[in-house]
């Protein structure tokens, strides 16, 4: 049986949360009020396709692509959106709970190669809504990896991100052929079609905890619906 240590808690700001980080042997957990498991280094596979998957289509993409990483959690998902991006790609990393900033900035550093460390990166330590409010066709990719989904038992503090008014505002933070990609831990018909009312094409993905075995997960990649002329042609939607 394996025995997790807790390391140490932090408070969750405007809540009345905290989230603690574990460790056994090499491998590190964070849960929500020392209870209910966010996240596990043993099982990373669904964080890597949720870097990779929307990184991959615009790492060619002139001028260099700047791509927002919401929620930085044990640093895989940045890391993943790293090694599918160029040299001179820029990344806002924006992390609310300033513990887990330190966290990534120690211990799981080793986790995900230092990620934080990046040239490429730049942190923002806070809430992620004030940023996207303040950005206009600032992103060509922006990843939410928050709250364990839109139905989630962490923080309330992102629901808004997840409401009709939030998707609409990120809308507007992406360029012209941006990606919204999302995490959840599993289908919502009803926040799909929310998706949809705000202006996006919705893609799912179902990925695996690992590579190819685990639990299933999805992702969904949502991007800028594009209207059709009066022939039936699709053009891009701009904002």
């Amino acid at each position: 049986m394996k025995i997790w240590q807790k390391i140490e808690h932090t408070p969750i700001p405007k809540s009345e949360k905290q989230l603690a980080l574990f460790q056994h042997e090499q491998d590190f957990a964070i849960r929500l009020n020392d209870g209910f498991e966010l996240m596990n280094s043993q099982a990373h596979g669904s964080e890597d396709a949720l870097g990779e998957m929307p990184c991959q289509s615009i790492r060619d993409r002139k001028p260099s692509p700047h791509v927002l990483v919401a929620g930085l959690g044990l640093g895989f998902t940045l890391a993943a959106a790293l090694k599918n991006l160029p040299e001179d790609a820029r990344v806002t990393v924006a992390e609310v709970v300033p513990g887990v900033v330190a966290w990534n900035e120690g211990p799981l550093a080793v986790l995900n190669g230092d990620a934080l460390k990046d040239p490429r990166v730049t942190l923002y330590t806070g809430d992620v809504a004030k940023l996207i409010k303040q950005s206009i066709k600032t992103f060509d990719v922006m990843i939410w990896d928050l709250d364990d989904g839109p139905e989630g038992p962490g923080s309330a503090l992102n629901d808004w991100l997840y409401s009709i008014g939030g998707l609409t505002v990120a809308l507007s933070a992406l360029t012209d052929m941006g990606t919204l990609a999302i995490w959840s831990p599993g289908a919502d018909n009803v926040f799909v079609n929310r998706l949809k009312k705000a202006g996006f094409d919705v893609e799912e993905k179902r990925v695996r905890a690992h590579k190819d075995k685990g639990a299933h997960y999805l992702i969904w990649l949502a991007r800028k619906a594009r209207k059709r002329n009066k022939r039936g042609v699709a053009r891009n939607f701009r904002t």
